[in-house]
C-alpha cells in the first residue's frame, strides 16, 4: 500500500507531497524550511530516498538540496536544469523505485519552465498519482513568462502540449497534485478547488478543452505582473541554497528601533491592521502576519534591505521567520515584541490613523468633501469594476510612486483590507493623511458609491 501526505504552504500558496510505501518515501518540491518535512516523514515511519524537484522554482527558495544531504536521499533534478550543485539527473522516462512495487517515472511536462518535468507514482505498474509541479494545475497551468520574455509564447504552446500528454497517457481517476494554484502568483490563474483528476482536467481545464492558438491567446492576456522578488528565487535555486537558519533575531529595544528607522531600514509590524491603525511605530509598515507576508513583504521590500519585526508574541516572529525565510528574507535583522507602547523611546507619541466602510466613503462624498480614493487592487480587478474617480497604483507599484498620489486625505482600499492597510502604512510613514478603508469591495456599489467599469 502506498501513502501520500501533501504539505500546504497557504502564504506563498503551493504545496509540497510526501508519498511511499511502508518503508520508503520520495519528497516532491520540498520547502525551504525541511524540519517539518522531516517531522512527517518521521510519523509515517519511513526513510526519505528520494528527493524530487519538477523544475528550478521562481516563486520560493528550494529546500530540496538540504534535505537531501541532511537525509542522504537522492536528489532528482530534471537533466536539462542549469544548476551548480551535485545532483541526480532526470530524464523523459527515467524511474526509480521508491519502495517495493511503487515507482517514480519522469514525464518531460516542458511550459512553465523548459525543463520542466512531472512526475508518475506508479504501484504495481499503474499510475496512482501524478505529481505536476507547475505544469497542470488544478483547472489552469503555471504560467509560462517566468523565465524569458523571449521565449513566453513558446513555452505557453509548450504547457499545451504537456498537458494534453499528461490527459493522453494517464487514466481518468488518477489524482494530479500540483505544487502551484493555491495562491501561487506562478500560476497563469487560481485553483478552482482542492482537488482533481486527470479526468475532471480533461473536462474542465482550458488547456485541455481549447485549441492550441486560443488556449494562448487567452493565457497571455490574463497573466499580470510577476512578484519582484521572483528575479532572486531562480539563482538562488540554481546556485544551491543555503541552509535555513531559524533560531530567534536579536532583541531590539526602543532606541534600536528607531535607530534602523533613522537609517532607512524597514520596520514591520506583523500585528493585525486594527491594532496598527490603532497605534504604531511613526515611519514602521504593516503586513498582518496572518495575511500573504512573505508574498508582499518579499514583494515591496528593496531586496536586501535589513527588515526588524515587531508582534506581540515571540511566536509570531518565528512564524513570520519561517515565511520569509521560504523567499530568501534569511535573517531578520532584529525583533521586538510586547506591544507598541514599548517600541518607542520615553517621551515619543505612537501614530495612527482612522479606519472606515465604504459608507463612510459615500457619505464623506455625499457631504461635498474633496478627498482622494486610492484603489491599490490589481489590475484585472480594477477592470471589472472602480469607484467613479478613484486613483489607480497597485500596492506593489506604491512604495515608489507615493509622489503620485494626490494632495489631500486619501481613502485607501482594495478588495477586503489587508492590502489598503498595507498601503495606508506606506502613505502614513511618507506623512499623508490617510484613512484605511477595511471592506469588502462589493460594499461600494452597496453604500451608493458610483463602480464604473474599464
Amino acid at each position: 500500500m502506498f501513502f501520500i501526505d501533501t504539505l500546504e504552504f497557504e502564504g506563498l500558496g503551493n504545496r509540497s507531497h510526501l508519498a511511499g510505501g511502508p518503508r520508503a518515501a520520495v519528497v516532491v518540491d520540498p520547502p525551504r524550511d525541511i524540519d517539518q518535512v522531516i517531522a512527517a516523514a518521521a510519523k509515517r515511519e519511513v526513510r526519505i530516498a528520494y528527493v524530487a524537484e519538477t523544475h528550478v522554482h521562481n516563486d520560493y527558495v528550494t529546500g530540496g538540496l538540504e534535505l537531501a544531504r541532511v537525509t542522504g536521499a537522492s536528489y532528482l533534478v530534471p537533466a536539462s536544469a542549469r544548476v551548480s550543485f551535485a545532483r541526480t539527473p532526470v530524464a523523459d522516462g527515467d524511474t526509480v523505485t521508491v519502495d517495493e512495487g511503487l515507482v517514480l517515472r519522469a514525464l518531460a511536462t516542458p511550459g512553465h519552465t523548459p525543463h520542466h518535468t512531472s512526475y508518475a507514482l506508479e504501484e504495481d505498474g499503474r499510475a496512482v498519482a501524478v505529481f505536476t509541479g507547475g505544469s497542470l494545475l488544478i483547472g489552469t497551468v503555471g504560467r509560462p513568462d517566468l523565465v524569458e520574455p523571449r521565449l513566453t509564447e513558446e513555452l505557453a504552446r509548450a504547457q499545451h502540449a504537456s498537458a494534453h500528454r499528461l490527459a493522453d497517457e494517464l487514466d481518468d481517476e488518477v489524482p494530479v497534485l500540483p505544487t502551484h494554484g493555491f495562491g501561487s502568483f506562478c500560476s497563469s490563474s487560481q485553483a478552482e478547488g482542492d482537488t482533481t483528476t486527470i479526468g475532471r482536467e480533461r473536462r474542465t481545464n482550458d488547456a485541455l478543452t481549447l485549441d492550441v492558438d486560443t488556449f494562448v491567446e487567452r493565457m497571455l492576456a490574463g497573466l499580470e505582473d510577476v512578484p519582484a522578488y521572483y528575479a532572486h528565487m531562480g539563482p538562488a535555486n540554481a546556485a544551491g541554497p543555503e541552509p535555513v537558519d531559524l533560531t530567534p533575531p536579536r532583541r531590539a529595544d526602543a532606541g534600536e528601533i528607531a535607530s534602523r528607522l533613522a537609517a532607512g531600514e524597514w520596520v514591520v509590524d506583523l500585528r493585525s491592521r486594527v491594532a496598527f491603525a490603532e497605534g504604531h511605530v511613526a515611519g514602521s509598515f504593516n503586513f498582518e502576519g496572518e495575511g500573504k507576508l512573505a508574498t508582499y513583504l518579499a514583494w515591496l521590500i528593496p531586496w536586501g534591505k535589513p527588515v526588524t519585526l515587531l508582534a506581540d508574541t515571540p511566536g509570531q516572529v518565528a512564524d513570520a521567520q519561517r515565511e520569509l525565510a521560504r523567499v530568501g528574507i534569511d535573517r531578520p535583522a532584529a525583533a521586538a515584541t510586547g506591544g507598541p507602547a514599548a517600541w518607542v523611546r520615553e517621551g515619543e507619541r505612537l501614530a495612527s490613523f482612522p479606519r472606515a466602510r465604504f459608507a463612510d466613503l459615500a457619505e464623506v462624498r455625499g457631504r461635498g468633501e474633496e478627498v482622494v480614493v486610492l484603489d491599490v487592487r490589481r489590475d484585472s480587478e480594477r477592470a471589472a469594476g472602480h469607484v467613479e474617480g478613484s486613483v489607480h497604483i497597485p500596492v506593489h507599484e506604491l512604495h515608489g510612486r507615493i509622489g503620485e498620489v494626490p494632495s489631500g486625505t486619501v481613502w485607501v482600499h482594495c478588495a477586503g483590507g489587508m492590502r489598503a492597510a498595507i498601503a495606508a502604512s506606506l502613505l502614513d510613514a511618507a506623512g499623508r493623511d490617510v484613512v484605511a478603508v477595511d471592506d469588502g469591495f462589493d460594499a461600494a456599489g452597496e453604500a451608493g458609491l458610483t463602480v464604473t467599469r474599464s
